[in-house]
């Protein structure tokens, strides 16, 4: 395949923007960029991006698919609250429905510009089909780039942990399974569609055995590493009581800083931790709608950029940031930060690249995806810019970044169309929809058949 945007603005990410000028992909590659008027290219596909902005596909980071179907619950917890209202009900789950809610979720991320995402599922009821092929499933129906994470959970209440024990594996039972999924599906090929990493859950329900363990699996098979660090001061409080350290520091003992890991919020983090995630290459996935939806706090992002830490964007859990696209990340990132730290906090491509190349920095993949370059994958998004109320904007990754979500006009996942005039082309966009209702209905269905009351709100 051969196709040429033209007339476009292009927002490399890398290298200076061009307010006019055309795209060229063959095959799943970007061949070519450049100012002016478009080369010949005989028998190539010529798209006219006239009003138009041009971006890389965007990269979602921190992700939990599953929870499509439950959304809108305990909507005024905490997030230690919020956990423990719905372990009960996410126990209930089984393949159908991890399935339904993941092609929701996916469709719903393509349609607001994501190219590429992670997927962090960590609970496994027994007896419940495989909810990890689940996923998979549905990422290759949607046919966007997938990086799942091979999630796990040991540390019970019983163990101190704040899961109940119902939810949680035994350690041989998760190394085991890691590995299978490893070997069964991650794919390290330069063009590759499906990565897989291994991603015990959290300080607070894994234990210190299963992230060493899981650390030493993960650098042997040459996959990343990744979990959820520092996202409440409920967090902090835990790691101090339970393990003398606060959360970075423990990570650290463990092992579990370096280059091939990248930590999920990172909201509670002192100069001293920002300093060690730097020096030791650690990235972040930052996921301002949910933290604010869970009163966790603001994230210290610019203070991690100007000190050399990696930052990439991830909505969470749907039922943690209800339906925030991953569009709407960027601004959300831009406005907390300033609310926080005054309007030069970040920039509105500071942004972009948050939702891009530091994307693809979190999943290792910065020489393949990230930016518009010749020789990287033609993961590419097209914005309208001249709709009737974005036109009087003048700039427009501003259009892009500090207003609502803009109208996607073509989503490519290596070269191939998976969203054209805001719809999407590789799925019925509709049927999605319903499965992830259907999801929905059955999982609280079946938590009530299991004696959980499920509440809409806290009270």
């Amino acid at each position: 395949m051969s196709l040429i945007i033209e007339n476009v603005h292009l927002a490399p990410v890398a290298g200076p923007e061009i307010a006019a000028g055309w795209l060229r992909i063959e095959g799943d590659r970007i061949a070519g960029l450049g100012p002016g008027p478009a080369p010949g290219a005989p028998g190539a596909e010529r798209l006219d991006g006239t009003g138009c902005l041009a971006t890389p596909g965007l990269v979602n980071t921190h992700h939990h698919l599953y929870q499509w179907a439950s959304q809108g619950l305990a909507q005024d917890a905490t997030l230690f609250e919020w956990l423990v209202a719905l372990y009960r009900v996410w126990a209930a789950m089984d393949a159908e429905i991890v399935r339904g809610a993941s092609a929701a979720g996916l469709g719903w991320l393509a349609l607001s510009g994501c190219t590429t995402s992670s997927d962090h599922h960590y609970l496994f009821p027994k007896g419940r089909g495989d909810l990890f092929a689940a996923g998979i499933e549905a990422a290759r129906e949607v046919g966007l780039r997938f990086h799942p994470a091979r999630g796990s959970m040991d540390r019970g209440e019983s163990r101190g942990g704040l899961p109940p024990d119902e939810v949680v594996e035994d350690l041989d039972e998760i190394l085991d399974a890691t590995a299978e999924a490893v070997d069964a599906y991650h794919d390290p090929s330069p063009s590759s569609m499906l990565r897989v990493a291994v991603a015990p859950c959290s300080p607070f329900s894994a234990s210190g055995e299963l992230m060493t363990q899981s650390a030493a699996l993960a650098r042997d098979k040459g996959v990343r590493l990744h979990t959820h660090l520092a996202e409440t001061v409920d967090e902090d409080e835990h790691c101090l009581e339970q393990f003398g350290l606060r959360p970075v520091d423990y990570m650290d003992k463990l092992g579990w800083l370096g280059p091939d890991v990248w930590l999920a919020h990172a909201v509670h983090l002192s100069d001293a931790d920002i300093a060690k995630l730097a020096v030791t290459g650690t990235g972040a996935a930052h996921c301002p709608s949910s933290n604010g939806r869970l009163g966790a706090g603001v994230a210290r992002v610019s203070e991690m950029l100007r000190r050399g830490v990696n930052v990439g964007l991830g909505v969470d859990g749907s039922a943690s940031s209800e339906l925030t696209p991953l569009a709407g990340e960027m601004r959300q990132a831009l406005l907390f930060q300033r609310a926080r730290y005054g309007p030069r906090a970040l920039t509105a491509r500071q942004a972009l690249e948050l939702a891009t190349l530091g994307g693809a920095r979190n999943l290792g993949r910065e020489g393949e995806l990230g930016t518009l370059e010749p020789g990287k994958l033609a993961d590419v998004a097209l914005w309208r810019v001249d709709g009737p109320y974005t036109a009087a904007v003048a700039d427009p990754v501003c259009a892009l970044v500090f207003g609502p979500a803009l109208p996607l006009v073509r989503l490519l996942v290596g070269g191939r169309t998976v969203v054209a005039d805001g719809e999407l082309r590789t799925a019925p966009q509709d049927a999605l929809g319903r499965a992830g209702a259907e999801a929905g209905r059955r999982l609280l269905e079946h938590a009530e058949r299991r004696g959980v009351t499920v509440k809409v709100g806290m009270s």
